[in-house]
């Protein structure tokens, strides 16, 4: 039995409950080996780190701006 074959008879055994059908699955069956978590982990670490990059690169572009507004202000009034 394939892995996607596995995946489809755990989804369709989610799905029937009590002879009732329910809209979604109670089972979450992906990632469905070692590797797959780990990578998971390693993008989701990727995603935190990217947002930090930007909140930092954002930051740096208003400072930036500001000495740059300060700047013309004094220029205009000295």
């Amino acid at each position: 039995m394939g892995s996607e074959e596995l995946k489809d008879a755990i989804r369709k055994l989610g799905l029937v409950i009590k002879g009732s059908r329910v809209s979604h699955p109670p089972l979450d069956v992906t990632p469905g080996c070692a590797f797959g978590a780990i990578v998971e982990q390693r993008l989701k670490d990727m995603e935190r780190e990217l947002g930090e990059v930007r909140a930092r690169l954002n930051g740096l572009i208003f400072l930036v701006i500001g000495v740059v507004i300060v700047e013309i202000v004094l220029r205009l009034v000295g």
